[in-house]
């Protein structure tokens, strides 16, 4: 019973770090993303607003 326990627990802590893992991963295509949107629409507004239309 201890040794399916223990299985289990090292189950779920694999599990846990690979889906953090691809948080992290995802996490970073959106931060690239994200600056790339401030960084067009600066260049499409030339200071007329900001990029945010709130």
């Amino acid at each position: 019973m201890l040794i399916v326990l223990l299985l289990l627990i090292v189950l779920l802590f694999a599990g846990l770090g690979f889906a953090l893992h691809l948080l992290w991963i995802a996490a970073a295509i959106f931060l690239v993303l994200w600056i790339a949107g401030v960084a067009i629409g600066r260049g499409e507004s030339a200071g007329k607003r900001g990029f945010y239309r709130w």
